[in-house]
């Protein structure tokens, strides 16, 4: 049963780049409708147990637990917005490695606020970094679009690490529930926001367009991330957190076998780099200090 629960939460999240790439790609849907419509259902689903359970949870919110939510939403908000986009202009399995970097990010956020990690945790930063330059690089000579969107991936992976070390102090005191519906509505607000200021349309899709949006929420959204909030009660966070690592590898499996995604050699090697260092970091990470459970999880 925890292997299929495993593979469910695998499959959801590595379904997320291709299935945002497709809708994105076969319909009018923006991005930022992608972004907004995500998080507004998964607020309204999650605040539905909460209510009918224990109604009273919102009201007790602190304003130092709204602080953190609004922080980690508006973290959210603008990882999202870099990420859809990142996927519009370069390869599905780079924008996913590039931003799945977050566990790096959160590593290097931690040693700017004076945080001593083991070795490990450097060496796997420094070989995960190499892999973004290549991947960088081999988009460098392709083209300039390809290479915005690898920078836009990159700053998604930042935004999505600030995301759940925002998280990680809101569940030191919340319950799930109360946390998730707050954080996926604020960030739903912000979105709309900036939906209004790009005039990016959140409305008027086709069936097509709706059907997509309402996959990449189910599978991304809800089966995904609801998976790896149920392993994390059965499993350790290292386990978990390596096998959230297969969105890597899984998301560039889906994006050939669906998409005809065929990627220069060069990237394939980069994606080996990065996998491999993320391993080291979060191995190295879950010795040393330990993380909130919400920080363990990914973003997409």
């Amino acid at each position: 049963m925890t292997f299929l629960i495993a593979a469910i939460g695998v499959l959801g999240v590595a379904s997320s780049g291709p299935l945002i790439a497709a809708t994105l790609g076969g319909t009018a849907v923006t991005a930022l409708a992608i972004a907004f419509w995500r998080n507004a259902i998964a607020s309204a689903l999650m605040a539905a147990p909460v209510l009918i359970k224990n109604p009273g949870s919102f009201r007790r919110v602190t304003r130092s637990e709204l602080r953190w939510c609004a922080i980690a939403a508006v973290a959210l908000a603008f990882h999202f917005a870099c990420f859809i986009t990142a996927l519009q202009l370069t390869s599905v399995a780079a924008a996913t490695a590039l931003v799945c970097l977050q566990s790096a990010w959160i590593a290097v956020f931690q040693l700017l606020r004076g945080t001593k990690h083991r070795w490990p945790v450097l060496v796997g930063l420094g070989i995960a970094f190499c892999g973004v330059l290549a991947i960088t690089g081999v988009d460098m000579g392709s083209s300039h679009e390809a290479m915005l969107g690898d920078l836009l991936a990159v700053a998604g992976g930042a935004l999505a690490g600030m995301y759940t070390l925002a998280g990680g102090r809101a569940r030191q005191t919340m319950t799930t529930g109360t946390y998730t519906t707050l954080c996926y509505g604020l960030c739903a607000a912000v979105v709309a926001v900036l939906a209004l200021l790009t005039g990016q349309r959140l409305v008027g899709f086709d069936a097509a367009g709706w059907a997509g949006i309402f996959a990449i929420t189910l599978a991304a959204q809800l089966l995904g991330h609801t998976a790896f909030n149920y392993l994390l009660a059965t499993m350790s966070p290292l386990v978990v957190s390596m096998i959230i690592l297969l969105e890597i590898p899984g998301a560039a499996i889906l994006a050939a076998i669906f998409l005809g995604e065929v990627l220069p050699a060069g990237i394939y090697l980069a994606l080996i780099l990065i996998l491999g260092g993320l391993a080291v970091v979060v191995a190295g990470q879950r010795r040393g200090k330990k993380i909130p459970p919400i920080a363990e999880l990914g973003a997409d």
